[in-house]
């Protein structure tokens, strides 16, 4: 279950690690590209993350081999790959549709790798999103009516601008799930 964000980092590195084998600063590149929302990962948590999967079997580590007579770095690259549990566990993690996976970064990265998703799963995490959502409207909304008069314009301004993120977000929610229920929807996918 991906409760927090180290959980979520699990997911999105056996995600990558699924593509093929790779080196760390290769898998912190790659997420950079990929899942954008990671551009502040720093080696200090990818390292960890890499560590524990290994440590549950869901990876392996090998020492790349330098080939005699060549320049290469003082250090040998380590190469990481996915194993046959870490697929198991991936496809698991991927399964999930639960509240844990409509918050802010768990949705994220689930939905940066939905073309794995199963389409009922893709469905159950955009409509509990779009709920999560809705519910923080209402708080949101409340809260302005009952602090308006204490706010200066900046504050209540900051919070309308808040308040108008998460409505642009349900409505390109709306589009997307209505798109999930067109007959022979297929998205484009790019590698």
């Amino acid at each position: 279950m991906v409760r927090k964000r180290g959980d979520v980092v699990l997911l999105a590195v056996l995600a990558l690690l699924a593509d093929g084998p790779m080196h760390g600063y290769e898998v912190r590149k790659r997420l950079d590209q990929r899942l954008g929302l990671f551009r502040a990962l720093s080696y200090g948590t990818l390292y960890p993350a890499l560590r524990a999967l290994q440590a549950g079997g869901c990876i392996t580590e090998t020492t790349e081999q330098r080939l005699p007579g060549t320049i290469s770095p003082k250090r040998a690259r380590v190469v990481y790959e996915i194993t046959a549990h870490g697929r198991d566990r991936l496809a698991d993690l991927l399964e999930e549709s639960g509240p844990e996976v409509w918050e802010d970064d768990a949705f994220g990265v689930h939905f940066a790798l939905f073309a794995r998703v199963a389409p009922r799963t893709r469905l159950r995490i955009l409509e509990g999103r779009r709920a999560r959502l809705l519910e923080r409207l209402e708080v949101m909304n409340r809260s302005i009516e009952r602090t308006q008069a204490q706010l200066d314009s900046y504050a209540l301004e900051a919070q309308r601008h808040g308040l108008e993120t998460v409505r642009s977000e349900v409505d390109w929610l709306e589009r997307l799930i209505t798109a999930e229920h067109t007959p022979n929807h297929h998205p484009e996918e790019k590698p």
